[in-house]
Parts: structure tokens; C-alpha cells; sequence
């Protein structure tokens, strides 16, 4: 076809007499896009490309350099559709211009994602854009017709040499991963999964986007070669305002995983994107849907698929085929999620474990068969515990029967041990299921803190401060370190932890009578009884620090530990409160031996009227019984409770 048909295949003219051809042309690297003509050509050659992923790349082109929201795209191309099928559009479309582009997420030269925010065009536009530069106008023919045989000829030759240049630039890229032995884009080691976002119209659904947070983060602490972050740390993100690489560095992850959740009616969908924390810079994404009774399959999905972007291996793939998630009944599910939901707000002894209870009740009521229904009930009645046996025997009747449902369950294994320690001081059977619980959850911080735990009572300090290392670093918002610190006698490092600790909760009494043993044990006496006289307000006994004040100012340390011993007695004797190792670590510093094993004894001969007290789990470590330790009815004590000499 001649030079001028071509023009007239455009509708265009020839005539020297037409105004010159005032298309707007836009172009960058070696693609050129047409406004007008709705065309993107690559050297003059036409892509193929829908009119969505041209209208977004038009979007893009328009403000070079600068942040295109999501809203701002859904507002110009999808103004009528759904939030969540403008999100499933929205990543088709960006998808398909990529490939058009020959770009790449991982590594983009047009297209940059900055996750929860939008999109930006980072090469550089040549046409007017965002007014900055100048309109390309397309050359009169008048004025192209004398040059148009020698700059065809040239136009050939330099379409060829960068045809040449192209494909070996992509060649090489393409070969430099494997020159370099591998995948040059950071490897992720670590993850925390942020608080899926609830799509739902209706914010009472809350609890359907925390549970499936939960699910998605159970899943993925069974990655054995991943870090991933717990919970109760992920969880402190919700609705937040921080950066990406803000909470990468505040949880010290690589990748960032985040998502959105929606429910409606027996249909959930769930969306989810892998991004490198530190750079914000998107990996991977994928949207998911199912029936609501496949919940734990969409979940198990997602897991997997992430598993394999970070080209990590689960654990129970080495421990033969994982069996496939069972179905679940909704009312079964909206039961156990709220049972979860209202349980995790909730403290020790709290009415809404009560409620969590309920609803645990409803979900086993409902499928006698469905295995985390029973682990919730059994860390429910743990929290319930106020004095009787009952709760104890229903938490432990319900873990054993959630691991004979289903043996894999990290969970089960660990309540169940949590309890063997602390009702039954069964240490050995309690190692065992909490080690289970760790292998079949390798990130579980409060597996690894139970195993801490367990194994600082039985004295295995070196041991123990490995596992509470690692829980630390799984859920670094709260505190994994202090126990077996203050066992081991660091006060040096312990102190300054609490300290923190207490400025985020200054009305935890425990925390008070924690850093008075501290600053006892290094002769900081004065700080040790002001920390004594505040724990002691704010458990509600003003006058019996008032007393202690008193004492200290006449009599000396030694005068005000005396009446703090003496006030606890009397609270014993009223009925208002059982801490008989409270007692004996008082009368143990004083030297009153006959007294302090007098309160040991007690605190061994009544375990069920012990309340917010540690019992006899810590009496071979606890460092504030060191004077006893020389003494026989020590080591009898030690062997009754089942722990070395």
C-alpha cells in the first residue's frame, strides 16, 4: 500500500491545503499512544488492547510522576460497578496493560503499584500529559511530502536496530536471574498478615473479617521456613495509618500481606496481595471466592499460593498429603467466629468469655464433629477458671476431644498441655503436647511461649530462653521475655522491659509486684516497697499500703515487708484473697523460714483457692526463695510437685 493510502486508511488527507494533523500523541520509551485515535502503537506498530487497560494507561499517562488513586480510577472507569468487581477489574486490567507493556510488578519501568494507595507512571512522557510538556503535533504533509522517501529508509533501519537492541536487552534480562543463581528480587523470610478489611455493607460483620484474619494467620504459621507474625501483633494494624514500610519495620518483616473480605449471603470472596515491606513494592495478588461452606479450602488456597510466591514449603506437606479442609455448616461457622471474636476481647474471669462460651456451645450443639469449636471451648473455660474445678475438668474434656477430631490441631495440643501443667503439674506430659503443638505450628508464638514456660520450671533456663526468644520475635507486641528473665536473675535487662511495659499499663498491679521483687533482689529496697505500695492500690488495699509507707519510714524495709506479709495473711484469714506464695517469698526474705514453708504448704495442700497467683509452678526457680533452697523440706516440697531436685 503507497505511502498515501496509508494516511487515507487513517482518515486523514494529503491535500497541502488541510490544516495540519493535531492528534495528540503521547509517548514513552518505544510506545507511542494516540488520544484521538484510541490506538497504542509500539514502533509504529498497533497493539492490541481492551478499553479498559487503555483508558487506566490514558489515566496514568495524563499525570506522569504523581500517585493515581484507586478511587480516582474507579471514579473515571467504573462508576457504576461494585467496590469489589471495580477491585477484580481494576487488577485484570493493570494486569493486561503489563503485558502489553512487557512490564513487570516485580520490577516495573512504567507502571509502579504502591499498595492501598493506587498506581504511578515512573518512565518518562514525552506530549502533554499533565500540561508540563509541550502537545506532540503530528508533521503536515505538506512539509513531511520531501522527506518522506529518505526518513521511511532511515525510519527502517532504526526500527530494525532497535528491534535488535530490544530483543537482546530482553534476552539479557531474562538471563540474569540465572547468572546470578536465582530470583534477584529480595527474598521474604518473614510475613505478617494485616487485618483483612471488611467489604461487607454491614460493620456488624466484623467478626467475619477478624476470624478469617485468624484462619489465614493459623495457616500460615505451619510454614516451616517463614517466619510469620502472630496475631495479637497483627492485629494492633487495624485501621491504621501507618506506611507499609512503617509497620514492615516496626514487626522487622520482609513481606506484607493484605486483603480485603466480603460476605454475602453463601458466597465469600477474599482478595489478597503479597507485598515487600520495607521498598512497598507488590509481588502478587489473586482474588478468591467460594461458598461459605468451603471457608477453610478458599483459606487453605490462599495459603498455598502464598507458600509458593515466597517459595516456602508447609509443615504438614512433610508429613505426608495434608487432608482436605471439611465442609462447614454457616450457622456452625457464624457460632465459632463469634466465639473467637468475643473471646479475644475479652481478659481472665471477663463476661464476655461467657459469651465466647455460648457461642462455642452453639457451634458443638450444632457439628459434634467440628474440631475448633472445641479448642475454643476449652481456652474459654481456662479464662473462666474463679475457683472451681469444673472449668478445669470441661477445658480439658474438650481439648482431648478436639485433638481425637482432629490430631493436627497446633492448638488442642497446646491448651491441653497448658493445662496438664498448671491443674495437674503433669510437666512431662505437658512438654510433650506443647513440643507437638511447636512442630505442627513452627510460628506459633504462644506455642513456643508455652514450651518457654514448662521448661523454665523445670530449671532448663538456657532452653527456655531460646523458646522465648523466639516467641518474641513472632509477637513483638507483647511481652514473652519477663519470666524467665526474672528466673534467671537478669533484673538488669528485665527491669527496663517492664518499665516499658508499665508505661503502656500503668494499672496492672502484677506488673508493680513484679519490679518490687526486682529491685529487691538488688538491694533497691526503697524503689522495691514503693513498687510494693502501688501494687497494693491498685489491687484495692489503699490502707494496707498506706501501712506499708508507715512501716518503711519507722522500721526499714525489712519493718514494711513484715506488714505486707502480715496483710496478706489477714486477707487469707477474711477470705479476701488466697496468695500463699506471696506470703512465703516475703517471709523467705525476712529469714522466717517455718513461716514461708507454712504458706508453701498451704499453697500446695489448695490449689483451687489460689487467684492471681502463680501457685508452686516457679518454686524451684523463683529467685525470691532462694534462702529456702539449703532447707529438706524444700526438696520434699520439690518432689510433691512433681519437679527435679
Amino acid at each position: 500500500m503507497a505511502f498515501e493510502q496509508k494516511i487515507a486508511a487513517q482518515g486523514l488527507t494529503t491535500s497541502g491545503d488541510d490544516l495540519p494533523d493535531r492528534r495528540k500523541l503521547l509517548s514513552f520509551g518505544v510506545f507511542e499512544l494516540d488520544t484521538e485515535s484510541g490506538e497504542l502503537r509500539k514502533q509504529g506498530v498497533r497493539v492490541r488492547l481492551q478499553e479498559q487497560p487503555f483508558q487506566i494507561l490514558q489515566v496514568l499517562l495524563e499525570h506522569p510522576g504523581k500517585v493515581v488513586t484507586r478511587e480516582e480510577l474507579q471514579q473515571r472507569i467504573w462508576p457504576s460497578d461494585t467496590f469489589v468487581d471495580f477491585d477484580r477489574g481494576l487488577y485484570n486490567a493493570i494486569k493486561k496493560l503489563r503485558e502489553a507493556l512487557g512490564d513487570s510488578a516485580e520490577s516495573p519501568r512504567f507502571i509502579e503499584t504502591l499498595s492501598r494507595r493506587g498506581y504511578r507512571f515512573i518512565a518518562a512522557v514525552n506530549g502533554n500529559g499533565s500540561g508540563s510538556a509541550a502537545v506532540t503535533e503530528a508533521p503536515s504533509l505538506a512539509a513531511a511530502g520531501t522527506e518522506t522517501n529518505r526518513n521511511l529508509r532511515i525510519g527502517i533501519v532504526l526500527g530494525v536496530v532497535a528491534a535488535i537492541l530490544l530483543a537482546a536487552a530482553l534476552g539479557l534480562r531474562m538471563l540474569w536471574p540465572r547468572l546470578l543463581g536465582g530470583n534477584t528480587a529480595p527474598p521474604i523470610r518473614s510475613i505478617a498478615v494485616l487485618p483483612l478489611q471488611n467489604l461487607s455493607a454491614d460493620p456488624a460483620q466484623e467478626y467475619f473479617s477478624d476470624g478469617m484474619t485468624d484462619a489465614l494467620i493459623t495457616d500460615l504459621a505451619q510454614i516451616g521456613s517463614v517466619k510469620v507474625i502472630s496475631r495479637t501483633s497483627s492485629m494492633q494494624y487495624k485501621q491504621t495509618k501507618k506506611s507499609l514500610p512503617e509497620i514492615a519495620r516496626e514487626l522487622n518483616v520482609d513481606g506484607i500481606v493484605e486483603g480485603t473480605v466480603q460476605r454475602s449471603g453463601d458466597r465469600v470472596r477474599i482478595t489478597a496481595q503479597l507485598i515487600q515491606g520495607p521498598a512497598d513494592k507488590h509481588l502478587w495478588a489473586n482474588s478468591y471466592e467460594e461458598d461459605v461452606r468451603d471457608i477453610f479450602a478458599l483459606e487453605r488456597k490462599v495459603t498455598e499460593d502464598i507458600a509458593r510466591q515466597v517459595r516456602a514449603r508447609l509443615t504438614t506437606s512433610s508429613q505426608g498429603q495434608a487432608a482436605q479442609p471439611r465442609r462447614v455448616n454457616p450457622d456452625v461457622l457464624e457460632a465459632y467466629l463469634k466465639g473467637n471474636y468475643y473471646g479475644s476481647k475479652s481478659g481472665v474471669g471477663d463476661e464476655g468469655l461467657k459469651q465466647s462460651q455460648q457461642y462455642f456451645q452453639q457451634a458443638i450443639n450444632a457439628d459434634p464433629g467440628f474440631a475448633p469449636a472445641y479448642v475454643g471451648m476449652a481456652n474459654a473455660h481456662i479464662g473462666l477458671w474463679q475457683g472451681s474445678n469444673e472449668d478445669w475438668d470441661i477445658a480439658e474434656r474438650s481439648a482431648k476431644k478436639a485433638i481425637e477430631l482432629d490430631s493436627s490441631s497446633a492448638d488442642a495440643h497446646s491448651t491441653l498441655g497448658e493445662i496438664r501443667m498448671h491443674r495437674f503439674w503433669d510437666w512431662t506430659m505437658a512438654e510433650k503436647e506443647i513440643r507437638t503443638s511447636v512442630s505442627l505450628s513452627p510460628n506459633s508464638a504462644e506455642s513456643h511461649g508455652s514450651l518457654c514456660g514448662v521448661l523454665a520450671r523445670l530449671g532448663r533456663l538456657d532452653e527456655a530462653l531460646k523458646e522465648c526468644e523466639i516467641a518474641q520475635q513472632l509477637d513483638p507486641s507483647r511481652d514473652h521475655m519477663f519470666d524467665v528473665l526474672y528466673f534467671r536473675g537478669e533484673c538488669d535487662r528485665y527491669i527496663p522491659l517492664l518499665r516499658r511495659w508499665i508505661d503502656l499499663y500503668p494499672d496492672f498491679f502484677v506488673d508493680h509486684s513484679e519490679l518490687a521483687h526486682c529491685y529487691w533482689m538488688k538491694a533497691m529496697y526503697k524503689e522495691s516497697i514503693q513498687e510494693m505500695e502501688r501494687a497494693l492500690v491498685l489491687f484495692g488495699l489503699p490502707e494496707l499500703a498506706s501501712h506499708m509507707h508507715q512501716a518503711f519510714v519507722t522500721s526499714g524495709y525489712k519493718g514494711a515487708a513484715r506488714v505486707a506479709a502480715e496483710g496478706v495473711e489477714q486477707l487469707a484469714s477474711s477470705k479476701q484473697g488466697f496468695f500463699p506464695t506471696a506470703a512465703a517469698n516475703l517471709y523467705a526474705q525476712l529469714g522466717d523460714k517455718d513461716r514461708a514453708f507454712y504458706w508453701l504448704e498451704q499453697a500446695y495442700q489448695h490449689p483451687e483457692l489460689i487467684s492471681a497467683d502463680d501457685g508452686l509452678m516457679s518454686l524451684k526457680v523463683d529467685p525470691m526463695l532462694d534462702p529456702l533452697r539449703s532447707d529438706p523440706r524444700y526438696k520434699n516440697l520439690l518432689r510433691r510437685v512433681g519437679l527435679p531436685p
